[in-house]
C-alpha cells in the first residue's frame, strides 16, 4: 500500500507535478503535415484526373433534371433543383476546352460553394477524397491541353491535376450579365 503523506510532500516534487501540469495543459501545436497537406475530392474528365480542395465542396450528386438555359455560354449546359435551390452546372471540360463525349446518365454534379457563388462542376467519375502534401504539388505541365495554368494549384508527380477552385468562381466568364430582349 502506498503512503499518501509521502506523495509530492517536497516542495521540489510539487514544483515538478506543477511544471509537468502546465506543459499538460497548452493546447497541443498544430502538427506541420496538416498544415501542408490538403484533402481533395478526386475525380475525372476526360480520361484525366483532376481534384477539388474539400473544403468548396458541399455535396456530389447524379446528374439528373438538367434544364437548359437560353443565353449562356456552351460550358454552361443549364441549371439543376437541389432540395429547392435552383443551381447553374458548368462543364469543365467546355470551360477549359477539353474533348468532350457529351452527358450521360453516368455524370455527377459536384456542388460547390465560395465567393459568395454556389454552382455545380459536372464530372465523369467521381474517384474519391484522398490526402495531398502541399509541397508535392508542382507548376502545370506544358502536355496539358486546354487549361490554363492560372486556373491550377499544381499537378502533383501521379498528373492529379488540383484546380484552384477560387480562381475559377472569380473568373468573368462564369458570371452571365446578359438580358433577353
Amino acid at each position: 500500500m502506498i503512503d499518501e503523506s509521502s506523495i509530492a510532500s517536497t516542495p521540489d516534487a510539487r514544483e515538478i507535478l506543477r511544471a509537468r501540469a502546465r506543459v499538460l495543459a497548452r493546447p497541443p501545436e498544430r502538427t506541420l503535415a496538416a498544415e501542408t497537406s490538403l484533402e481533395v475530392l478526386e475525380f475525372r474528365l476526360a480520361q484525366e484526373c483532376y481534384a477539388l480542395e474539400t473544403r468548396y465542396v458541399s455535396e456530389v450528386q447524379p446528374l439528373k433534371d438538367l434544364t437548359p438555359l437560353p443565353c449562356t455560354p456552351p460550358f454552361v449546359p443549364g441549371v439543376v433543383n437541389v432540395r429547392g435551390r435552383i443551381t447553374p452546372v458548368i462543364d469543365i471540360k467546355k470551360f477549359f476546352d477539353l474533348p468532350d463525349k457529351g452527358l450521360t446518365d453516368l455524370h455527377r454534379v459536384i456542388l460547390v460553394r465560395g465567393n459568395d457563388l454556389e454552382l455545380g462542376l459536372l464530372a465523369d467519375v467521381i474517384v474519391g477524397v484522398r490526402i495531398i502534401p502541399a509541397d508535392s504539388l508542382q507548376p502545370s505541365l506544358p502536355t496539358l491541353s486546354g487549361i490554363r495554368g492560372d486556373y491550377l494549384k499544381g499537378v502533383t508527380a501521379q498528373r492529379l491535376v488540383v484546380l484552384d477552385l477560387e480562381r475559377i468562381l472569380i473568373d468573368p466568364q462564369i458570371l452571365v450579365h446578359e438580358e433577353v430582349e
